[in-house]
């Protein structure tokens, strides 16, 4: 009997100290931060599954801003159940979450259980696309918007080779997008490529990298992004104004009405940071046909930031759809920067 105990003691101590050792290692997290069904264990069985989302920084910054974690957790909880990968130019191997990695936002994506950070090889990536001749072509220095110009590139290149869900990192997602093929609307007849979603080798995002090159011109702005999604759109159909918040279909694939993801428009961007008034339009029914929102933030030249206890849309946002992400660098932040009576 005394036997028994003691192995059922050992037992005990064992798995008492695996818990204390994940939560010294990842406070925010207790047995993990979200659920997953599968795991994937290498890049190639990650993206083989054909429903990833794809995130992407094509600068080598490795420490990423809260909007971009909030962008990644948000979808990471959303659609816990799919592999989340976030591409990262400044990476040179797959990593893993370590403590030795001093970015707390690299450190607490890293821990999520669906979420993998890998390295961005353009020149790998593009491989056997039609846009592998324009890179070797472009000389990088002398573009101005190379960063998001290289970021037009690599989003349809992954897509063309394995399919999945591409999403800027300025975009909190709320709930699920129920179709699988689309392309969203950011306004009347006009396509973004902030958020779009196809299968694998489909003919849309092979004629997208086509025109790409054909009609390349880095002096406009939008030109490889957004116009570049509209004017191959227009191809397939002549595009009509929206009804109300329906969507519209094209040759099997869904272009989703500006309510979907930007149910605030670019030019009233600075709402996000502007306080949260319920009794105003911007209040939880104001999206309740939406999937995720999209902050718009290149046009957010001030910087301005989430910031503790302001109350502010973003704020709320941050709170109810990544709150590690407000916990650990928004709240955490505010109260180590005052000081104690």
């Amino acid at each position: 009997m005394l036997r028994k105990i003691q192995i059922l003691l050992g037992i005990f101590f064992v798995f008492a100290f695996g818990i204390l050792y994940e939560f010294s290692h990842n406070p925010g997290c207790l047995f993990s931060c979200l659920p997953i069904s599968k795991k994937f264990p290498t890049f190639k069985g990650v993206m083989s599954q054909g429903n990833s989302i794809i995130f992407l920084e094509t600068t080598d910054r490795l420490d990423p801003p809260p909007l971009v974690s909030c962008s990644v957790e948000s979808t990471a909880r959303i659609y816990h159940d799919r592999p989340i990968v976030f591409f990262m130019k400044g990476l040179k191997s797959n990593i893993r979450w370590h403590p030795k990695n001093t970015s707390t936002a690299f450190s607490l994506l890293s821990a999520i259980k669906n979420v993998f950070i890998v390295p961005l090889q353009m020149e790998t990536l593009l491989q056997k696309t039609p846009l592998l001749s324009w890179y070797h072509k472009v000389n990088e220095t002398l573009e101005k918007n190379w960063i998001h110009i290289s970021s037009d590139a690599s989003r349809l290149a992954i897509i063309w080779k394995y399919g999945g869900l591409y999403m800027d990192t300025d975009i909190i997602s709320i709930r699920p997008i129920p179709v699988k093929t689309f392309i969203a609307a950011q306004a009347s007849k006009v396509a973004s490529n902030g958020i779009f979603s196809f299968p694998r080798h489909h003919s849309f995002i092979w004629n997208c990298m086509k025109n790409f090159v054909e009609n390349y011109n880095a002096d406009i702005w939008g030109h490889q992004g957004p116009y570049l999604m509209t004017r191959v759109l227009k191809t397939l159909c002549n595009l009509t104004d929206f009804k109300a918040v329906e969507d519209q279909c094209y040759q099997n694939i869904f272009f989703l009405n500006p309510q979907r993801f930007y149910p605030i428009p670019y030019p009233l961007w600075e709402k996000y940071y502007e306080v949260w008034d319920l009794h105003t339009n911007f209040s939880d029914s104001y999206f309740s046909d939406s999937y995720a929102l999209h902050l718009w933030n290149y046009m957010n030249q001030q910087q301005k930031a989430v910031v503790a206890g302001s109350n502010t849309l973003a704020e709320n946002l941050y709170k109810t759809y990544c709150p590690i992400t407000y916990k650990n660098l928004i709240l955490d932040r505010h109260r180590g920067g005052c000081k104690r009576e």
